[in-house]
């Protein structure tokens, strides 16, 4: 079997692809060999600190061993929260090099939400920046001590304190619940050793000045900060109020020399078009930038950005917080040639995937299931749901697994890329017709006037569904004609890709992590009950 190679799965029918072998050594390993080789490099710099790898790893073991004063021991959670901070990342790599496995709580988050996860964890410390946590926990709150002299440790054996077990929990993270609350998902070290070492080595250069973007409670977190310093780069950790201020985004991603940049993608294209309203983009560094989260849309405003950084890649990441990273696809040549839709490409090293057809006689559509390194142990107390979506396949796969994660997304294959359609559960037919509601936004987005557009499926009685679209605009809202755009999409569009309303809301809903809100978007759209 090739490298990336494709084959029915035995006895189900289903397709396979497989990223090859991983390799892939502990991250703790890979950061002391980092720190060892690059002690005076900066490793890590906020808006109080820059750091050498050495300071770092001094910081990290410090706070390490208030861990073990506090009785911490492996596999025991800890959990971390305050503003994104060099501290923060230092609490991490402490946590984590004492085996035990760190819990993040981002203090943007609402009390209640806070509450709950700090509870769920069942996390035997708090450690805080910042202010006090104004949420409660039944175990000990303590400050993150300040960063001590380098000297006063050794920095490689601060982070050497352990050897890595393959199924030890590095971190539990939590995702939307469909109860309202959010259910907390525990990854493994093979699963983020392998993510972080991928990382490195799948970027234009291991030692990248990266942007740490990503809010504490999303997992791209993880990558952006493992990424970055197994590979011998620089973490500059960003201010919170440049997340909803793309015109200042781009000025601070100038003034650092950031060269490497993940977010998602409606955050990619509100700064792509901040930056139509640039004359130069000269002051920019940006080498790579990466987008997860959710689907990928080559707007005019992004194939316009990466036009005027012909040196800068594009790669579009796809993961669950289930599974971290799963799939890659890069783009390249001219983004004018770049499809409106990319792909989620093909898998990672040692991740093997599996499509479970949806319906007969299309062997290569359906949901898609996830096997192999990215696998996480599964929800904290959550028994009937890791029943449901970590699966027990009836046979082994082609490469020996199983055990597999359904992911609840549907996707097509062609060749050995993977194309992303819809969840499942918002997958609909118009009148016998399979529609994409993200077809429909990409050519509502090549509309003038739309800044954002988001197409969702609205339940009006039983049985029967439409589809709805919500946009933001930049023009006033009694200026932009919604009657004439729905028309324009019929010159692009089949008659069942058309929404029968459109409306313009001052602001999209977010997530958390910055997307697109589509459960809100669906709410508000939704015809009042009866």
């Amino acid at each position: 079997m090739t490298e990336e190679s494709r084959a029915p799965a035995p006895g189900r029918g289903m397709y396979a692809l497989w990223g090859g072998d991983a390799e892939a050594r502990c991250l703790l390993e890979s950061l002391a060999e980092t720190v060892k080789e690059r002690s005076e490099d900066i490793a890590v710099q906020d808006e109080e600190h820059e750091l050498t790898y050495a300071r770092l790893a001094a910081w990290a073991g410090h706070i390490a061993d208030l861990l073990a004063e506090h009785g911490i021991r492996p596999g025991d959670r800890v959990a971390v929260t305050g503003p994104r901070s060099a501290a923060i990342v230092a609490a991490m790599l402490a946590t984590v090099s004492a085996g035990a496995t760190y819990v993040p709580l981002d203090v943007e988050y609402p009390l209640r939400r806070l509450e709950h996860m700090a509870a769920d964890s069942e996390a035997r410390m708090l450690l805080y920046c910042g202010d006090e946590p104004a949420f409660g926990l039944k175990a000990e709150a303590v400050r993150i001590p300040a960063a001590p002299d380098p000297t006063d440790t050794d920095a490689v054996a601060a982070l050497a304190r352990l050897s890595c077990r393959p199924d030890l929990p590095v971190y539990v993270i939590y995702t939307s619940g469909s109860t309202g609350l959010p259910k907390g998902v525990a990854l493994p070290h093979r699963c983020v050793d392998n993510m972080a070492a991928w990382q490195w080595r799948h970027s234009v250069r291991p030692d990248l000045r990266t942007a740490q973007f990503a809010p504490l409670n999303f997992d791209v977190w993880f990558q952006e900060v493992l990424g970055t310093l197994c590979g011998g780069g620089t973490l500059i950790v960003m201010p919170e109020p440049l997340r909803r201020d793309p015109i200042a985004l781009l000025d601070w991603l100038g003034d650092h020399r950031v060269e490497r940049l993940f977010l998602p993608y409606v955050a990619l294209h509100m700064l792509a078009v901040a930056a139509e309203a640039t004359d130069s983009l000269e002051h920019l560094a940006l080498a790579e930038v990466n987008t997860a989260g959710e689907q990928l849309v080559c707007t005019p405003a992004v194939r316009d950005l990466f036009r005027r950084l012909p040196g800068c890649r594009l790669n579009n990441h796809y993961g669950q917080s289930e599974s971290a990273m799963v799939a890659v696809h890069t783009l390249t040549g001219s983004s004018d040639t770049w499809p409106t839709l990319p792909p989620i490409g093909r898998p990672l090293p040692g991740c093997e995937v599996l499509v479970a057809p949806t319906e007969p006689g299309e062997p290569s559509v359906g949901e898609l299931l996830v096997a192999g390194a990215p696998l996480s142990v599964g929800y904290l107390n959550q028994p009937a749901l890791n029943a449901e979506r970590y699966v027990t396949l009836d046979e082994t796969t082609p490469q020996g697994h199983r055990h597999a994660f359904r992911t609840g997304d549907l996707v097509r294959v062609e060749g050995d890329t993977v194309h992303l359609l819809s969840r499942i559960d918002r997958e609909v037919k118009i009148r016998g017709v399979r529609v994409n509601p993200l077809e429909v936004d990409a050519c509502l987005l090549e509309q003038p006037g739309i800044v954002e557009a988001v197409t969702v499926v609205v339940d009006i009685a039983e049985g029967s569904r439409q589809l709805r679209a919500a946009v933001t605009v930049d023009v006033d809202e009694d200026v932009f004609d919604g009657a004439r755009t729905l028309k324009a999409l019929t010159e692009l569009l089949p008659e069942q890709f058309i929404p029968v309303s459109l409306t313009v809301l001052p602001e999209l809903p977010r997530t958390p992590s910055g997307k697109a809100d589509r459960d809100a978007i669906t709410a508000a759209l939704a015809p009042p009950t009866p």
